[in-house]
Formats: C-alpha cells, sequence, structure tokens
C-alpha cells in the first residue's frame, strides 16, 4: 500500500525544476493523521513496522502499526477518563522514551493539544509553561528530578493532573498500569478533529529570549511529505533515524509524521547521554537507509574512527538545526562516501528551503525553496532583495495561511501580529540568494553585526574559524566599539590538545584573515570552557551579548 499517493498529485520527479512545478498536495476534506494515516495502516498492513526501539540498557522493542494503533486507543480511553477532551492542552516529558509515539497518536484522536516538551527543563520553566499553555495534564518519565521540579512549580502555577511511564510516584498515575484497563476499541467518533482544529504545541528552543509557543493545526503532517519523502529521502519500508528528543519539533519533521506518510519505519536510540561511539553502534546495527543529526552531533561523530566502521546501508544523510560549515561537510564525505544536504526550516514549520534530493549539495549552502512555500527576501527599506542582496526570509500567505505553516503564537496574539503582517510571515532569519536561486543563510536578524559600515553575519566568520585544527566550537557576536560601532568576537571551546594563550589567539587571527575578507577577523577573541546553549543544543548567541555589552 502506498498511502503516500492518497495526499499527492504526483509523488516523483526526476528533477528540482520538477518538483517546483509540478508538486501539490491533494487536501482531504477532513484529515486526521492518527486515524487516517496510523489507523489504515492498521488496517491494511498490520504488521507494518513503524518504530524501531533501543535504549543504552539492551531493551529493544519493535511497534508494528497495529500496535501503535491499539495502543493509542487504550491511551485515549484512559485520557478521557481523567477528563481529557477536546482543546484541552497535555505535556509530555518522555525524551526518546517509545511513550511518546502511541500517546501522541491518542491526544490527536481525542483532539487534545499534544505539547512535546524537553527533560531538561527546571521548576521555573515548567511554571512559565504552565502558564503560557494553560496545560491541563502532564505526562512524565520517572525522573525523581523532573518529578520534583514539576510537583513545585504546579504549587506556584495551578494544579495539573500528573500520570508517571515507566514508574510509579505518590499523587501520580502510573500510567503504564491504568491503561491496561481500558479498551483497545476508541471509535472515530463524528465529530472527530480535524483540519483547522489545533492539534500540536512547540516551545522554540529560546535562541532570542523567552521560548514562544508554536501551534500547529491538524494540516501540520501533510507538509511533512516535503521533509521526509523530498528531503530526508525516507524510502517505503525503509528505516530513517534522526537524532532528536521528542521534547522538540525536530522529532516531528524526522521521527514520525513524514516519514509514517511515506511508509518508513522511525528508529529510536534513547540514549541516557550522548556518545558519538554509541551512537554509531546504533547506526551500524540497524538497517537505517536515511539519517539526519545537526551539525552539533556530527561535529562530535567526524572525530571518531570511523575506518572499520560499515555505515552502507545508510543512503542519504540530511542536516539542519545550525548553519553546516563546509569543513565539516568536507570529513564527514572523505569518512563516510556521504555528502550531506542541508535544509532550513522552524518549530514554526515545515522544511523552508533545502537541499532536495535530486540537488548536488553546495556546502554551507540552504538549498532552494520548498515549492509548498512562496519565498520573498525582504531587505532592509522592506523591499524584495536582489540577488546577491541579504534579506529577511518570509512567506507569503496563500488565502490568510499556508499548508505546514503555524496557525499562531498560542495565547499571544501580540506576537502573532508582530510576526503575521500584510499577509506575509516573517521568520527572522536572514539569507540571499545566488544567481543559481540557491539560498544562504546569513543568520538571525539579530546575529547580523555592523562592523565599520559593514554588515557581517556570524556564520562566513564561523566557517572560516571551524577550519583550524584548535577550534572545536565557536560563535561570533558583536561588541559594542566607539570606532566601528561594533567588533567581532569569537568564543572559541578549543578540541582537546590545546590551552588557550595570547599565541594562539593571534594564531587564528592571521588565519581567519587569509581565507576570508580581513574586516571580517575577529578582534577580540575569548576561549571558553563551553558555549551557552539551549535546551536542544543552539548557541545562545543572545546570552553571550549580553555578557558584550560589559565589555569596553
Amino acid at each position: 500500500m502506498q498511502l503516500l499517493d492518497n495526499y499527492v498529485v504526483q509523488k516523483d520527479f526526476e528533477s528540482y525544476d520538477e518538483f517546483k512545478e509540478k508538486f501539490k498536495i491533494k487536501v482531504p476534506q477532513r484529515f486526521n493523521f492518527a486515524f487516517d494515516v496510523v489507523d489504515e495502516y492498521a488496517e491494511n498492513e498490520p504488521e507494518k513496522t513503524a518504530v524501531v526501539y533501543e535504549d543504552d540498557h539492551g531493551n529493544q522493542k519493535t511497534f508494528t502499526f497495529k500496535d501503535i494503533s491499539l495502543l493509542s486507543n487504550k491511551c485515549a480511553n484512559y485520557l478521557i477518563s481523567k477528563g481529557i477532551k477536546k482543546g484541552d492542552v497535555v505535556m509530555l516529558v518522555l525524551k526518546r522514551r517509545y511513550h511518546f509515539w502511541y500517546l501522541t497518536i491518542a491526544l490527536h484522536k481525542i483532539g487534545a493539544l499534544c505539547v512535546p516538551a524537553t527533560d531538561q527543563l527546571k521548576q521555573s520553566d515548567y511554571e512559565y509553561r504552565f502558564e503560557s499553555a494553560n496545560v491541563k495534564m502532564i505526562i512524565a518519565l520517572d525522573n525523581e528530578e523532573d518529578l520534583a521540579n514539576i510537583e513545585a512549580a504546579e504549587l506556584n502555577t495551578h494544579k495539573v493532573i500528573k500520570a508517571v511511564a515507566g514508574g510509579s510516584r505518590e499523587g501520580w498515575d502510573d500510567m503504564d498500569s491504568e491503561i491496561e484497563a481500558f479498551s483497545d476499541i476508541y471509535e472515530r467518533p463524528d465529530d472527530y478533529p480535524c483540519n483547522e482544529d489545533l492539534m500540536l504545541m512547540f516551545f522554540t528552543s529560546g535562541t532570542t529570549g523567552k521560548p514562544k509557543t508554536v501551534a500547529h493545526n491538524y494540516f501540520y503532517p501533510l507538509g511533512h511529505i516535503t521533509t521526509a519523502y523530498y528531503w530526508h529521502d525516507c524510502k517505503e519500508n525503509g528505516l530513517h533515524f534522526s537524532v532528536s528528543d521528542t521534547g522538540w519539533a525536530k522529532c516531528a519533521w524526522g521521527k514520525i509524521y513524514g516519514q509514517w506518510l511515506c511508509g518508513c519505519a522511525v528508529m529510536v536510540y534513547d540514549m541516557d547521554r550522548f556518545d558519538p561511539e554509541k551512537l554509531l553502534d546504533i547506526m551500524e546495527k540497524y538497517p537505517i537507509t536515511s539519517f539526519c543529526a545537526p551539525p552539533t552531533i556530527l561535529r562530535f561523530l567526524i572525530r571518531c574512527d570511523l575506518s572499520g566502521r560499515n555505515l552502507s546501508h545508510i543512503k542519504s544523510c540530511t542536516t539542519a538545526g545550525e548553519a553546516l560549515n563546509a569543513e565539516v561537510f568536507r570529513i564527514w564525505y572523505e569518512k563516510t562516501g556521504l555528502k550531506l544536504r542541508e535544509g532550513f526550516g522552524q518549530s514554526e514549520s515545515v522544511i523552508i528551503a533545502g537541499t532536495f534530493k535530486w540537488m548536488e549539495p553546495v556546502p554551507g549552502a540552504l538549498g532552494k525553496i520548498n515549492p509548498l512555500y512562496r519565498v520573498i527576501l525582504v531587505n532592509s527599506e522592506g523591499k524584495p532583495a536582489l540577488k546577491g542582496e541579504g534579506g529577511q526570509i518570509s512567506i507569503l500567505l496563500k488565502n490568510g495561511h499556508t499548508l505546514g505553516l503555524f496557525e499562531s503564537y498560542y495565547n499571544d496574539p501580540v506576537k502573532t501580529e508582530e510576526t503575521f503582517k500584510n499577509n506575509i510571515y516573517y521568520t527572522g532569519d536572514l539569507a540571499y540568494m545566488d544567481e543559481d536561486d540557491i539560498l544562504w543563510h546569513i543568520g538571525r536578524a539579530d546575529d547580523v553585526i555592523k562592523t565599520s559600515g559593514y554588515r557581517v553575519g556570524p556564520f562566513e566568520v564561523e566557517s572560516a574559524l571551524m577550519q583550524h585544527p584548535s577550534v572545536l566550537e565557536c560563535a561570533i557576536t558583536g561588541v559594542p566599539d566607539e570606532i566601528r560601532g561594533q567588533i567581532i568576537k569569537a568564543s572559541i571551546v578549543l578540541n582537546k590538545g590545546y590551552s588557550p594563550s595570547d599565541d594562539l589567539a593571534h594564531e587564528i587571527q592571521i588565519f581567519v584573515k587569509n581565507i576570508t575578507a580581513p574586516y571580517k577577523y575577529p578582534r577580540m577573541i575569548e576561549f571558553m570552557p563551553e558555549l551557552p546553549k539551549t535546551t536542544s543544543g543552539k548557541i545562545k548567541r543572545y546570552e553571550l551579548r549580553q555578557q558584550n555589552r560589559c565589555v569596553q
């Protein structure tokens, strides 16, 4: 059964140009991913693999679509017994545990809004999320610190229904035991949630301040057809592996919606902590056909000895989350024979631009525009940018909205109105388009440095720095300067075997001058043990900028 054929006018194309010209999604009158995809597979191909799971303790499980369907029915009946109904908000703090998949599908069946969250949150983070999203119920893993933080947050905000997965705790439902008492039959109601009903919410990673609450409707999974089939290159009966916690939008991009629409199973490695060698063990052990990881992960993988690893079953590699340095691309290709294809998008969207599967990767380039979106670059004067000119990546809305793009920032009409103006969604990311219509990322609008009349994006300087053998990680920010307006500062984490020194700083400055325009070199270098990052692993440049305001 080629389920994807039900949702696209034409599935396969010979080139990006044909994809751009002819791609179109067939939008059903009433679409609900849980019923129309998961239950459809469960009825017609019940033994088709949905999830392959392994953790660091040797626990292995394989879930078929029949398994996911029946477990989601039991969970739906359980949730309803707790008073959960359409429109209620349920937060899932499940790390990479398999509960996430059937609980998510259960919430989609009921119409309750699913809010995935990372297990790295603290009490204040839960308080903010409980209030801003009006959370009614939370289901979390049996982790003492997390559960204690949730209980403390509840005392300072409002009462929530609490359930624990994979354990028990006083005052919490033991979800695994509870669901066993419920029927595995859940009939689709006549008024089932669909289409423009709200389905899912993400908290953004907070790289520029407080996280925003991004609300998506039931059409959102259809947009990820472009992410999974045309970018990840997911195959029918293949096995796709995206490295991501379930608490982030990257999970929705790579571990459920588009993959299952393609008929592709998802690999789930439930790691206690990140260990590049253990990750490679999983990549070698299972017949993974497509792989996606952020550059942060890839920077560690390329420093491993891959000479004895058999990764030949992997046919496609993609990366997103932050800009990819050319040096990482080069080393990964040399060690694996696989070319990394970049993609760009947000928690607010599906893939906006990417090096799609017909395209030859250009290291450092985001690729070309997803034909699902009408994208323009808006310059500082509010006009369409010329070729080679930087501008804000912006999406023209179709009939007030666009498939795969979020509905609003939940309970925040002011922020929503700031972002959607004149029937355009402004992403806040800057890029330029070259003569071949390839998009190149400059950075977040707040990240661009203005020095001596020049505008410098952090990525171009970071790419130069990453070619120096001493640099493991780096971040470029601007420091206020009376003469130049700003000077460029590099915050650098060193590789093993290197120690901070004035001589090394000078060497790095000369190195950058020799491989990029001289005005881009960092006049200030700070060696740091680690860079401040969000819980999703993105560098908090705004924190570095705040520190820089004190440097004169």
